[in-house]
């Protein structure tokens, strides 16, 4: 059985590199045999802008973390560089500068399904959806009670009307400003379906840019500062009694016009 994960794909020079979760099923023992899949709108029939690249390394975060989810991230590293297209497009990174203030509007894409139950028949097209920042200090309040830690190096959105129930962990949270597309976090975890007051959590990229520049050194990747305007209503944020919660790895996500997979073969 084919084993998908999601991803993003980087702007670099001399070759290419898709930004994913380190937790992704599979990827720490990943191989020569796997492949990335660019450019796919379904996950069922032709893709018609589809092109294929296989994966030569995959660079997971040295401190990662399997029980606290800390530092969940990874560098998957093409074999041969990718021909940008109107339907394939790489994204900026968000400099260690960049402010996120609640409620900054970000989005989440993929093959993401929002029923509760597991029988529903395949992936839909590609989906998106809206999902405002929440701050770390309202994040963590929400999930005081579920064993989960809120770090620096995370950072939360809130999903409008209804969660992503299902999908695929390791995809980007990605906000625009000045038409420009900046990747500020990469799926960690999430609430579950029945709970969608709860946010989904991301690993926060504008944390990782040292490493991410010390690994690909010579590469080029772009990152780009995301800035906030006034000041963070999260620095006054008081935390109220909370209910329990049981937090859960989603298994949503992403991706904007571009939809990164990548598949054992």
């Amino acid at each position: 059985m084919a084993t998908s994960v999601e991803g993003h794909l980087l702007p670099t020079s001399g070759y290419s590199l898709q930004l994913t979760a380190s937790k992704c099923k599979g990827i720490q023992h990943i191989s020569r045999a796997w492949v990335v899949y660019l450019g796919r709108q379904s996950q069922n029939g032709a893709n018609k802008y589809e092109v294929k690249r296989s994966v030569s390394e995959i660079i997971i975060h040295p401190q990662y973390n399997d029980t606290t989810l800390d530092n969940d991230i990874a560098l998957v590293k093409l074999q041969s560089p990718v021909t940008f297209s109107d339907h394939i497009r790489p994204i900026c990174l968000a400099s260690n500068s960049s402010q996120f203030y609640n409620p900054a509007s970000c989005w989440v894409t993929g093959w993401a399904n929002d029923n509760k139950s597991d029988t529903q028949p395949g992936p839909p097209p590609l989906q998106q959806a809206r999902v405002p920042v929440v701050g770390n200090a309202a994040c963590s309040c929400s999930y005081l009670q579920a064993n989960k830690s809120i770090t620096d190096k995370m950072i939360c959105a809130r999903p409008e009307g209804k969660a992503a129930c299902q999908g695929y962990s390791g995809g980007p949270l990605q906000c625009m400003q000045h038409s420009v597309w900046i990747q500020a976090g990469v799926a960690v975890f999430g609430q579950r379906c029945d709970r969608p007051d709860y946010p989904e959590v991301y690993s926060r990229v504008s944390e990782f840019q040292t490493w991410i520049k010390d690994e690909v050194a010579g590469a080029g990747v772009g990152f780009k500062t995301f800035a906030s305007n006034g000041t963070d209503p999260d620095n006054s944020f008081v935390c109220p009694n909370s209910s329990p919660v049981a937090a859960a790895h989603t298994r949503v996500f992403i991706a904007i016009s571009v939809a990164v997979g990548l598949t054992s073969i």
